[in-house]
């Protein structure tokens, strides 16, 4: 087969959508914290199946529309990290073919290349041994081999060959992988949509779907402990928020044509927090710089600037840190049409969250990560001109920061990680102030808290030190197990052991949906009489699968 159009790559990505479907129980199994919570394949699926789905509608003979279909649906409909990086990866694929109405081998796997590079842009410090790694090396090796063949079958061949080759290594390059024996799952997933691609190419049925049973005796730690990583906030280096847009002129895109990728690349030298979004006629640029004008100048070779707005971030922090917080938030939403949109999983939480200002909060957590299209969708009922989103779930974050760059509005992510760390950020929230600087303030209020979880093993296993069994309880800390016992009380006890130091002044209690009130008190009153110095708060989040959830402050 020497090319393929719209028609037959909507039938490769149906085809590589249901073959993850029927391993997405497998890809839940490889990850790798045996936490009730595993779900790297149901995102993908989901992820990949809203893409389908929009492909299915939409197919058309031109490939590069029936591509863009397949981007836009896996845009709106991506969950967790994983999802969010399946998204990046046909995004640029669909960007590379956009003009094409067939694709030759050269032109599939330099899309499939685009692809990465695209994917690769959208994270911040891309960690190695995940799905980007299989990607990568996947790619590579079919630009390699469509030097040699017109066969884009031939091509899918070493896709796939070079895509297993580099899953076998990723516990090579992911330490946490290499410790319990099992290979990367966003990797894995994206392998099952390859072999998906090359079976509806050759007319083939799909490969067997991989048992479960198999894997029984593996253990298993979350590769997205790694994975999450890199989306980590930075502390400011760079004082001014700068924030322009750029307006093409053809006479100055004549000497200095326009190219996202490049014109990204030139701004990332003058700062950090980068986001450049680009179409037509525009280019919208956000940056932290020392020298906002640098980065100006650079704006104005290809058009005339618009929209532009300078803030010193420094100064706006110290105002912050001085401001009473205190006053009414709903009185103060209604002078200035501002939102916190929020998530969070158990009406006690959210009751919670809505209590100390969220504007909205959606339901969603640990096993359903809300999609992009999810948080769009609440930010818009909000109805807000200016909205903070606070996923509090590390793997939430990355769809969150996509929803804000689709959103329409000023949005900015603040990335908390659990529930503590979204109550606090709330409680620092600033109507009077801007985006940026409530970002930032939130961000580092959140950072000050310390989180602990306690929910049950799924298998049995041996992580960092700690035997785990099937069933037992364990205590998180910082999303690294510190503890595991048959009792709840005492992994409890070990876990606050572990949290509470002599400078800590409040802890606070979430209890779950299988946790009394009267198991709760008696946890509150121990800690009064264990440590003295904290006062105890305790609220019933009704939470699924997490017994308690701790904030130490």
């Amino acid at each position: 087969m020497k090319v393929i159009d719209g028609l037959k790559f909507a039938e490769m990505v149906e085809m590589g959508a249901h073959h993850l479907y029927q391993n997405a129980d497998y890809v839940d199994s490889l990850n790798v914290f045996p936490v009730p919570d595993g779900d790297t394949g149901t995102n993908m699926n989901l992820s990949m199946s809203s893409g389908a789905k929009e492909t299915k509608e939409n197919a058309v003979p031109h490939i590069g529309q029936t591509a863009q279909a397949l981007s836009k649906g896996l845009l709106m409909g991506a969950r967790g990290n994983s999802g969010v990086i399946l998204s990046q990866l046909f995004r640029g694929f669909g960007k590379a073919i956009e003009g094409e109405a067939t694709v030759d081998s050269v032109k599939f796997a330099d899309a499939l290349q685009y692809g990465v590079e695209t994917a690769y842009k959208a994270v911040m410090k891309p960690v190695e041994g995940t799905i980007l790694t299989v990607a990568k090396d996947a790619a590579r090796h079919a630009v390699e081999v469509a030097g040699t063949t017109e066969d884009v079958v031939a091509v899918m061949e070493a896709v796939i060959q070079e895509a297993k080759a580099s899953l076998d290594r990723t516990p090579d390059l992911l330490p946490v992988l290499k410790e319990v024996g099992v290979v990367d799952s966003g990797g894995q997933g994206l392998v099952y949509v390859y072999e998906g691609f090359l079976a509806c190419l050759k007319g083939e049925a799909l490969p067997a779907k991989t048992s479960i049973q198999s894997m029984e005796d593996l253990v298993n730690a979350e590769h997205h402990r790694s994975v999450q990583g890199f989306m980590n906030t930075e502390d400011i280096v760079y004082g001014y928020c700068t924030e322009f847009m750029v307006k093409f002129e053809d006479a100055k895109l004549q000497d200095n044509p326009f190219d996202e990728t490049v014109f990204r690349q030139a701004l990332s030298e003058y700062g950090d927090s980068l986001l450049v979004i680009s179409d037509e006629e525009v280019a919208k640029v956000h940056i932290h710089t020392e020298e906002p004008g640098d980065a100006l100048n650079y704006g104005q070779n290809f058009g005339s600037l618009i929209k532009i707005k300078i803030e010193n971030m420094r100064e706006q922090h110290s105002e912050i840190v001085g401001e009473n917080h205190s006053a009414s938030l709903p009185a103060k939403v209604e002078q200035h049409p501002y939102a916190v949109v929020t998530v969070a999983m158990g009406s006690g939480i959210s009751e919670l969250l809505k209590s100390v200002g969220a504007s909205a909060v959606i339901e969603g957590g640990q096993t359903m990560n809300p999609s992009t299209e999810d948080i769009v969708k609440a930010i818009k009922d909000v109805g807000a001109e200016r909205v903070l989103i606070l996923p509090n779930n590390k793997n939430i974050i990355m769809a969150a920061e996509q929803a804000a760059e689709v959103a329409g509005i000023e949005a900015a992510v603040v990335p908390t990680r659990s529930v503590p760390q979204g109550l606090a950020a709330i409680l620092a929230f600033n109507p009077e102030v801007e985006v940026s600087a409530n970002a930032s303030a939130m961000t580092e209020a959140a950072s000050a808290v310390k989180t602990g979880q306690v929910t049950y093993a799924v298998r049995d296993t041996s992580i960092d030190g700690v035997e785990i069994k099937k069933d037992h309880f364990m205590g998180i800390s910082e999303s690294k197990i510190v503890t595991s016992a048959p009792s709840v009380d005492e992994v409890m006890k070990t876990l606050l052991a572990s949290m509470i130091d002599e400078d800590d002044e409040i802890v606070t209690i979430i209890y779950g949906e299988d946790i009394s009130e009267e198991d709760a008190e008696t946890i509150g009153e121990y800690i009064e009489k264990t440590y003295d110095q904290v006062e105890v708060e305790l609220y019933a989040g009704k939470q699924p699968l997490y017994p308690y959830i701790i904030s130490v402050e």
